[in-house]
């Protein structure tokens, strides 16, 4: 049997976050996805060839992903 949930728009509570909020959640984002690769036993040259792929990938867009 599914189960049915009510979903509402949380767009019209939230302010848009700022340029230093965004940053920050970045940065929270991403130490947390190296802490989680160094947590799984992988080696640090890998960790950081990981991270310079991201941050190709943020250069590329020209902002926070």
């Amino acid at each position: 049997m599914a189960a049915l949930a009510v979903v509402r728009d949380l767009s019209e509570h939230w302010a848009p976050a700022s340029a230093e909020e965004l940053a920050r959640f970045e940065t929270d984002v991403l130490s947390g996805f190296v802490l989680a690769r160094a947590l799984a036993g992988l080696a640090d040259g890998t960790i950081r060839g990981d991270v310079g792929h991201l941050d190709q990938i943020r250069s590329w867009f020209g902002r926070p992903l």
